[in-house]
């Protein structure tokens, strides 16, 4: 029995969001317990950086591996996503962040309270906005530019890139580049809902204006690529 086209576009596309969801829960269930819940220690941007890394390349085919707002919205703005996945893309996301921070709190150790971190206003926003802005152009040019297209190495640069911001400017704004992050960190206690703000302005004003340079900035060989909701990016 054949499938008409809607219905295999409609499948795909629910696979997409359902790549999302998971590939963003295990990404904040690790920040969750091994940052916030300290279980990693100093090694926690590490832990970090690989769940993201081995995550992009679980996802990449299906859904290209956003797992992240700001990278949803560079995406869009750089032509490789279509309007109508942007929203149901970022829901995914965010659910996600919000699952992931409630299984997290399972793992709390008894007694153990979670304040909320609180940071200087600007020098945050400022490095929230520098390292989310690396994070997506770094996607934009390994995952979606015609020159790398069919690269192994896309899903190492983009973990490595969040471990490096984790690890500079973790004490100065959180480190969180990531508005679903944002989400769970405030689910779970680490971020005050007043300060969250923060990484969601800073975060996807990274991601958009990622999206708006490379766009700029792209080579004059560089051909754009069609808009495909649910492959990976590339």
């Amino acid at each position: 029995m054949s499938v008409s086209i809607p219905n295999a576009l409609f499948m795909k596309s629910i696979r997409a969001y359902c790549a999302e969801f998971i590939g963003t829960f295990f990404l904040v269930l690790t920040v969750c317990i091994a940052g916030v819940l300290g279980y990693a220690g100093p090694y926690a941007p590490t832990a970090i950086g690989a769940s993201l890394m081995v995550m992009v390349y679980a996802t990449g085919y299906v859904s290209g591996g956003h797992l992240n707002p700001a990278v949803t919205l560079a995406a869009w703005v750089r032509g490789n996503l279509p309007s109508r996945q942007v929203l149901p893309y970022i829901i995914a996301q965010v659910l996600a962040g919000v699952a992931a921070a409630s299984v997290a709190k399972m793992f709390a150790k008894p007694g153990v309270s979670i304040v909320a971190s609180a940071f200087p206003l600007y020098p945050a926003v400022l490095a929230e906005f520098l390292y989310t802005f690396a994070l997506c152009y770094v996607v934009l040019n390994v995952a979606t530019a015609k020159a790398n297209d069919g690269n192994n190495f896309y899903g190492l640069a983009i973990g490595f890139t969040v471990m490096v911001g984790a690890f500079t400017v973790g004490k100065i704004s959180g480190g969180v580049f990531n508005p679903a992050v944002a989400a769970g960190l405030t689910t779970i206690g680490s971020v005050s809902p007043f300060n969250s703000w923060i990484y969601y302005i800073g975060d996807l004003g990274g991601g958009l204006i990622a999206g708006m340079v490379f766009y700029l900035l792209k080579s004059e060989n560089e051909q754009e690529i069609p808009t495909k909701p649910v492959e990976r990016i590339s």
